[in-house]
């Protein structure tokens, strides 16, 4: 058998792909893995070429009952020929859409370009009444349909059999991943609508269009995946070589020739240094959080972002904020890459910065120690994590086990309820129907109150689950 190898010209050299053995011959995604990035995208590249010269040549398709010396006789069908008086019945959409918002303040001529289509659609036979343009995706990515209004505008349209035909400069622009890809092709094969880019015409009732159109979808999602991976290995090579910069929590400043240095700011490093001196001392957040409170000691907040970007602006003592000095390692010296990760599962429809979630410190994905100057040693920063889990766990447990006997009253869950926000137990009013509600942030911190629920409507709730239970 002979090895297969790559073009040359990637690198200005010849790569050879390692030949698979005779199991591994049978598998075409295992000889796939085998092949480096580049190689990958020499095949993609080629498999470009010859969907674009496909695209060129016009297909053929059989009549029946015509024959000439006993065979049958294939017409060409050009784009043209396939645009029928149904289809310019209807009305012809022009999608537009680039990726990024700086795309669109920067690469203005894609937009132009994209534009032009509405000329292509005059050219075509659709006069400017009939044509309609959607460009409400600009700057928005196509790897999902989350957050692209425009695309599922286009989609209900053509759904409704009011589209003749969708303009797109290229297919990546309407779709990045293969089932939003296939769903739009399935419909317009189901109310005959046509797709055009600048290629050709495509007809999706005809075998060799959605063919055609199939395989430049699945290569635009392998092309998105191709620049991902490209991408997480340049910031793990950085990272790797100590070259990558995250960004700093308030306290660290990094200075214009790359050195990090703590924050020049005394009043700022003082407040960083009390809040972890008093967690040493007190030995929770909520008990942190209330000494700050009582002597109105508020919190420095570097913004990154927004009309303020770098200033530091004082904010009113939180448990979150709290909480971000005692956890993160930065504090202790140490860089660390992969502290919160993507989960798929909790990600919420419409909202793309959703479903990250915090990882265990086995799981992240890089750690190194000894990186910027320390407001703590980490060995002190590792005991009071240990000291956060264990006040978690003590927590958790006191939810489980309840917080109480069960004591005399109407209301059905008196002595057992627990607040879901700060852990204590609810307590009871009656006025003359009972309600449950926790006040104990009010009294502790000077907080809104937890919660208050209508007794009643919360009892019903509980019994009508108990007996759906068992």
């Amino acid at each position: 058998m002979e090895k297969a190898s790559s073009p040359a010209g990637i690198n200005g050299s010849e790569q050879k792909i390692k030949e698979p053995s005779t199991e591994e011959s049978q598998k075409p995604e295992q000889i796939w893995q085998l092949m480096s990035a580049a190689q990958q995208a020499e095949v993609l590249r080629r498999l470009l070429a010859i969907c674009r010269h496909l695209a060129s040549v016009p297909m053929a398709r059989e009549r029946r009952g015509l024959m000439h010396n006993g065979k049958p006789v294939l017409h060409r069908i050009s784009g043209h020929q396939k645009i029928s008086d149904t289809h310019q019945a209807r009305l012809a959409y022009i999608y537009i859409r680039q990726s990024t918002r700086e795309q669109v303040l920067r690469h203005t001529g894609s937009q132009i370009t994209q534009y032009q289509l509405v000329e292509r659609a005059e050219n075509l036979g659709w006069s400017k009444d009939r044509i309609r343009v959607i460009d409400r995706d600009l700057g928005v990515s196509a790897r999902e349909s989350d957050g692209r209004y425009g695309f599922k505008e286009l989609v209900a349209e053509v759904s409704l059999g009011h589209v003749g035909i969708i303009f797109g400069s290229e297919v990546s622009r309407l779709a990045r991943n293969n089932h939003d890809w296939y769903h739009l092709l399935d419909l317009a094969a189901v109310f005959d609508t046509l797709i055009a880019d600048y290629d050709g015409i495509y007809n999706l009732r005809l075998y060799n269009d959605r063919l055609l159109l199939g395989l430049k979808g699945t290569m635009s999602e392998a092309e998105l995946h191709l620049l991902r991976q490209r991408m997480e290995a340049g910031r793990m090579r950085k990272i790797e070589q100590g070259e990558y910069r995250q960004t700093l929590p308030t306290g660290l400043t990094r200075l214009s020739e790359g050195r990090v240095i703590k924050d020049p700011d005394t009043q700022v490093r003082h407040v960083i240094e009390l809040v972890l001196a008093k967690f040493e001392e007190l030995g929770s957040c909520r008990q942190v959080l209330r000494y700050l409170r009582e002597h109105d000691i508020r919190l420095p907040r570097r913004q990154t972002h927004g009309p303020q970007v770098g200033e530091v602006l004082w904010k009113r003592a939180t448990h979150a904020g709290v909480y971000a000095f005692l956890t993160n390692p930065a504090y202790a010296g140490a860089f660390a890459y992969g502290r919160t990760q993507l989960d798929p599962t909790r990600r919420q429809p419409g909202r793309k910065d959703t479903g990250y979630t915090r990882r265990p410190m086995d799981e992240w994905i890089h750690l190194e120690l000894d990186v910027y100057p320390a407001y703590l040693t980490w060995k002190q920063y590792l005991s009071n994590r240990e000291r956060l889990r264990q006040n978690a766990t003590r927590f958790q447990e006191q939810i489980q086990l309840g917080q109480g006997p069960v004591r005399s009253g109407e209301a059905l869950l008196q002595g057992l309820g627990v607040c879901g926000h700060c852990g204590h137990r609810l307590q009871l009013s009656y006025k003359p129907l009972h309600r449950y509600f926790c006040n104990e942030l009010t009294h502790e911190l000077g907080k809104p109150m937890c919660a208050s629920f209508h007794g009643p409507a919360v009892d019903k709730g509980v019994v009508e689950a108990f007996f759906e239970a068992i």
